[in-house]
């Protein structure tokens, strides 16, 4: 035995034992009744011949008893196979049975009163052969269970006959030698073949499995293929692949028939929180759940796709295809107000969604896309859940913001952003105590540049920090300056917005510039708002290292947040603004007079200066003189100027102040 072949045996030995158990108990049942006719058949020879016999009798009870005991295995065998029978046990047992009936006929000689092989009882070992021969052929499949039947009796028969020593009986002996020799040389080789022969069977059988397994492999992987190349696995919905062929497709058939496509562009809001504090696990289940509400709205009237990330995106074609874009941006709208269960955790995710229309508002699939993303992101600008459409007021801003960020870069190397400054004076003496740093830009095209769009700009296009180091250099340069202009030790105050902290290091920035141009920090006022106080992740290192470097701290639209005295004390901020919304018209207004009044008692007991902003009357600002505010910044005292500008105004504001300390 080759290791091939030993390799293949030890692989289908399973195979093979079940092989050979269906081909012994295949026709089991007809041999034991042939038996049983033959055993039958040979007591009433003997009983002819030599009359009735106990021993003979006593024999075919027995052998009969090996023969039942032989079908009831069998029985069993058939209906308990796989369950109390593996294969191999059931080829022993039916081994077993066979020997046992094997030793019955074997016994048969022994048994016959007087018995003679070589003459009377002849006829016996002529059955005996036959019984042994017939055993070796059924059992071709199986050696062990043809040979344990065959070779008791073969066995049997060369033992009565050498007992004798007669002439006759030792030929008839030697031949009886020879055909035990014949049955194990073609019985071993009988099951050889059988067992090759099944072998190529199962193999072939194993190979087309194979090949079907295979061909059901390729069609599954073929499968999902095309899922992964068009759809999204986590909610079964198209991707962004097929929602751009599709878009594409759309708007050519909408085009040749005269109707209109409208886009929806849906995102959900702060789902970014859900990934962070529930895990992605949960929102795969958030963005399945999404799945589920859109295709319930839509159902089949329109294409829904997963943009990717937590964005999504609706497709209607016909004539009444806007109509039917509201009616489900509504429906959705309503809908994601419904919790959605991530395990125990009930979690409501509103929707955002942006809605644009081909070809009123769009001539291209991405310009289409383009408008409904524009409409999204002024529905998330303005609050969140919510349905916004495009307007062309919408492109027009975006326009104006790209051409700000695109110019921005090169207006802060020109100069073109200038730092205007803003005076501050002492409501008692009038005397300049200070300036406030703000941003100016004039664009070419544009014209006035708000500055919170400048800041806006600079932290998408990544220039904030250069934009920071372009305004404290044009303070250091005041800051040297106010000597001369007999102002020592007034201060200038540079905002700095919360977001800034998190981007790049402002106490880098600022100790960078001011040690270049030789400036005491005393001197150099930061501005910050309450959430910057209140962002001890990202902000409060830095804070904590301006104010130990020696800055000024200053909090900018106090009243408006909400600020923790624990954070202003701890922090030990130097000055608190109160927002213009309490100033204006304060003069006019017992509630804002009471709130400046508790701010101030507030600024006292805790030794802030306290600064109001937005004084625009002589009236307010007696007001707030006598509620207790110290220092005031305001269009009445002066605007926004350009250093030239502002030298000029400080020369006669300080002439205008000693004339009327003289007067």
């Amino acid at each position: 035995m080759d290791l091939q072949h030993a390799s293949d045996m030890k692989s289908f030995l399973p195979a093979i034992r079940q092989a050979q158990q269906n081909l012994m108990t295949a026709a089991l049942r007809q041999s034991l009744l042939l038996n049983t006719f033959i055993a039958t058949s040979v007591v009433l020879i003997v009983s002819i011949g030599r009359g009735p016999s106990l021993p003979v009798f006593l024999w075919l009870v027995v052998l009969l008893t090996s023969l039942a005991l032989r079908d009831l295995s069998r029985s069993a065998i058939k209906r308990f196979s796989g369950h109390w029978f593996d294969n191999g046990v059931a080829v022993k047992l039916l081994t077993a049975g066979a020997l046992s009936t094997g030793l019955a006929w074997a016994a048969l000689p022994f048994c016959i009163p007087n018995f003679d092989g070589t003459g009377l009882d002849a006829v016996i070992y002529l059955i005996m052969v036959g019984i042994s021969a017939g055993a070796a052929i059924r059992g071709f499949g199986c050696s062990s269970t043809a040979l344990a039947f065959a070779l008791p009796p073969q066995i049997a028969m060369i033992a009565s006959l050498l007992r004798t020593l007669d002439g006759t009986a030792i030929v008839l002996a030697l031949n009886v030698g020879a055909f035990v020799y014949v049955t194990l040389r073609s019985v071993t080789a009988a099951e050889g073949v059988f067992v090759s022969n099944e072998i190529a069977k199962l193999k072939a059988t194993a190979l087309a499995e194979s090949l079907g397994q295979a061909n059901d492999d390729i069609r599954l992987t073929n499968s999902r293929l095309e899922v992964l190349a068009n759809g999204d696995p986590t909610t079964g919905l198209p991707n962004r692949t097929l929602f751009n062929t599709r878009l594409k497709s759309d708007i050519a058939a909408a085009t040749e028939r005269g109707e209109t496509l409208s886009l929806l562009l849906i995102d959900l809001d702060r789902f970014k929180q859900i990934n962070d504090t529930l895990g992605h696990s949960a929102g795969d289940m958030v963005l399945y759940e999404i799945g589920n509400r859109l295709r319930a709205t839509v159902g089949g009237s329109g294409l829904i796709a997963r943009l990717g990330g937590d964005e999504f995106a609706i497709i209607y074609l016909g004539s009444d295809a806007y109509d039917r874009a509201l009616v489900a941006a509504a429906e959705l709208l309503q809908r994601s107000r419904a919790p959605i269960m991530v395990g125990t955790t009930a979690s409501v995710v509103g929707l955002s969604i942006g809605i644009a229309t081909f070809p009123q508002q769009a001539q291209s699939a991405e310009a289409l896309l383009a408008c409904a993303d524009m409409a999204l992101y002024e529905a998330k600008a303005n609050g969140r859940r919510q349905m916004r459409e495009f307007d062309p007021e919408l492109k027009a801003r975006t326009d104006r913001q790209r051409r700000i960020e695109q110019d921005l870069e090169a207006a802060i190397h020109a100069g073109r952003i200038e730092t205007w400054f803003q005076p501050q004076v002492a409501l008692c003496s009038q005397k300049i105590t200070g300036f406030e740093a703000l941003l100016r830009w004039t664009h070419p095209q544009l014209g006035p540049i708000a500055p919170p769009e400048i800041v806006q700009a600079a932290q998408i296009m990544h220039l904030a920090d250069t934009l920071t180091a372009h305004v404290a250099g044009a303070v250091c340069r005041l800051l040297n300056r106010l000597p001369a202009l007999d102002l020592p030790e007034a201060t200038v105050a540079i905002n700095i917005s919360p977001n800034e902290f998190a981007i790049y290091s402002v106490a880098d920035v600022l100790e960078l510039v001011t040690r270049r141009h030789g400036i005491n920090p005393a001197l150099l006022e930061v501005e910050i708002t309450e959430e910057a106080i209140l962002d001890t992740v990202s902000a409060g290192e830095q804070l904590k290292r301006l104010e130990n470097a020696g800055y000024k701290l200053a909090v900018d639209d106090f009243g408006m947040g909400h600020s923790s005295l624990a954070y202003l004390i701890g922090l030990k901020i130097d000055r608190l603004k109160i927002d213009r919304s309490f100033v204006q018209k304060v003069s006019e207004s017992r509630t804002n007079q009471g709130l400046i009044a508790a701010l101030v008692g507030l600024g006292h007991a805790l030794s802030l200066d306290i600064v109001v902003e937005g004084v625009e009357t002589a009236e307010d600002a007696e007001v707030l003189r006598m509620l207790g505010c110290g220092i005031a910044q305001g269009y009445f005292f002066a605007r926004p100027m350009a250093v030239e500008a502002l030298e000029a105004w400080i020369s006669a504001h300080t002439v205008s102040t000693d004339q009327m300390a003289v007067a």
